[in-house]
């Protein structure tokens, strides 16, 4: 029987990630984002891992994706938009894929306790606000400057990226 509270279920807004990423100037591993999350209370069983990510065409990302699927993660992808924005007179591209993600949260909610959400986005902060009046233990992980006040608001804990950079960066051996 699985301890009814640390069953664990993360998902990874992709996109949002790369561009917080980015703004602290290091990269974090797919698979040691799993074993933290797993590591960091003796009993947590991982049930779910999901990463979400906007695709330029169909083979974009093809190995990256291949690697997250090798590790456990189920991976969604949606081809990007091209969207012009008429104030700045430039085209911007966009897979908005937060559908998706808060569909998979409650497709799935009977099967874990405690989520980590990786993204800064604040329109996630009704779901959250939903899940955890579902007894749901929500911790949100993004970096200052790139997290929403509604969603830090609407959760049980904030992780800043760079907090656990030490146990989850990108490390070449």
């Amino acid at each position: 029987m699985l301890n009814s509270k640390n069953r664990l279920s993360i998902f990874v807004d992709g996109n949002n990630m790369f561009y917080a990423q980015q703004k602290n100037g290091w990269f974090f591993d797919p698979r040691r984002v799993l074993t933290y999350f797993k590591n960091e209370q003796s009993d947590v069983i991982l049930v779910n891992a999901f990463w979400y990510t906007g695709l330029k065409d169909p083979q974009d990302q093809r190995g990256f994706r291949d690697a997250l699927i090798s590790l456990g993660y189920t991976v969604r992808t949606k081809i990007l938009k091209e969207y012009y924005d008429d104030s700045s007179g430039r085209y911007s591209q966009k897979a908005n894929l937060d559908i998706e993600i808060v569909v998979d949260m409650f497709n799935t909610v009977d099967q874990y306790d405690r989520v980590v959400l990786f993204s800064g986005d604040g329109d996630f902060e009704r779901a959250i606000e939903l899940l955890r009046s579902k007894n749901t233990h929500i911790t949100v992980v993004s970096t200052e400057g790139m997290i929403a006040r509604e969603l830090r608001n609407a959760t049980d804990r904030y992780i800043d990226l760079n907090d656990i950079r030490d146990q989850i960066e990108k490390v070449d051996y």
